[in-house]
């Protein structure tokens, strides 16, 4: 498996009020379980009473070592994965942008409902308790978080009107200057473009699950690169005839895994009615390749139906001399969690060209 995962190590909502100093620019909200992106109103009113952009922060020693020694190949691609808490009055295209944190900041404990509020972590106004660490200015005199604003150190993802706004956004160019430590990570700045955060028009707020969520869907920042190797031996494909009435199954899968563990798990294709033959062999014995650089596999958590490894390049189906496989990495999976391995495989091409999903309710649970 071709992709890794890292959970966030903090993060923040940033809440500028009405008026930028005194109606809540030291609240920290550090604690919340939810993190939100936009802007809220006046009941009844064009006249915006609170602003709010997302840090959040992740480590990446890991991935930087993984790089290093060549466990993660060059052009491996990076995501900001954030997931829908209840987004509002989302009614048209929307973009979010993430921006390179450029100062270091402190998450706190605080929570958005808290009277007094709490000012002991990052705020609008500071990015620690310590009310002589103001962030530094920008964005004509506004303060809620310092970023290198270049198009070098930002990433972008428009969320269309009638699409899920769980974000998936590529964020390649700023994890690799973090790993090339041509800027130190401090983690991203997630925020509406400055002319929707001042305008009187209504353009929704984002909600999204935080790290301090009782859910599986905290923020994630996943690496994607292939892995897949191909070398079929004396290996024959399966033909067009085949595939046409394929059937999928699985060699050495077992029903319980533990967390980090690493296991190579067979994949067999096969004609689902092979003809019959006077060989002394079953031909439900033969092993024939998948289409190459075709055939793919996902895996869902069971219960929420949420895909963890989509079909795509970081999830393509590998081959040797006996056969099809993938490799199941475990790091980035929940512990006592359900989870659902899928098949697609290709074949043609242009307007002949088919696309088969094959279910066969192969699950497995995650143990610590």
């Amino acid at each position: 498996m071709a992709h890794y995962f890292v959970y966030a190590d903090k993060d923040a909502t940033l809440i500028r009020g009405a008026r930028e100093v005194a109606t809540g620019s030291s609240k920290n909200t550090g604690m919340d379980e939810i993190l939100e992106v936009g802007k809220k109103f006046e009941s009844g009113t064009t006249s915006f009473n609170e602003v709010n952009r997302a840090l959040v922060q992740f480590d990446v020693s890991t991935i930087s070592a993984s790089v290093a020694d060549g466990t993660m190949i060059p052009g491996t691609k990076f995501y900001l994965n954030m997931y829908d808490a209840g987004a509002t009055e989302l009614n048209r295209d929307n973009t979010l942008y993430a921006y390179t944190v450029s100062q270091s900041w402190d998450e706190g404990d605080g929570k958005h409902t808290d009277t007094p509020q709490t000012e002991n972590g990052v705020s609008w106004r500071y990015r620690t308790a310590d009310t002589g660490s103001e962030w530094g200015h920008s964005d004509s005199g506004s303060w809620g978080g310092t970023y290198y604003s270049s198009s070098a150190y930002t990433s972008s993802q428009t969320f269309n009107k009638n699409e899920s706004v769980d974000m998936r956004m590529d964020v390649t160019d700023i994890v690799n200057h973090w790993i090339s430590g041509s800027v130190p990570n401090e983690g991203f700045l997630i925020r509406r473009a400055l002319n929707e955060e001042t305008s009187s028009t209504h353009s929704g707020n984002f909600k999204f699950f935080s790290s301090d969520t009782h859910t599986i869907f905290q923020p994630r920042l996943e690496a994607v690169w292939n892995d897949s190797v191909w070398s079929t031996g004396s290996l024959g494909p399966l033909t067009s005839t085949q595939i046409e009435r394929l059937t999928l199954s699985l060699e050495n899968f077992k029903p319980r895994y533990k967390k980090g563990s690493l296991s190579t798990i067979r994949v067999k294709g096969r004609e689902k009615y092979p003809a019959r033959t006077h060989s002394v062999t079953s031909s439900y014995m033969d092993v024939n390749y998948l289409p190459s650089g075709s055939s793919f596999y996902s895996i869902t958590d069971s219960r929420t139906q949420t895909t963890v490894i989509p079909f795509g390049t970081g999830s393509a189906i590998s081959c040797d001399s006996n056969g099809n496989y993938f490799n199941l990495r475990t790091e980035g999976l929940e512990v006592e969690r359900v989870y659902e391995v899928q098949f697609k495989v290709e074949s043609g091409s242009g307007i002949n060209k088919t696309v088969q999903y094959f279910d066969n309710n192969d699950q497995f649970l995650m143990e610590r």
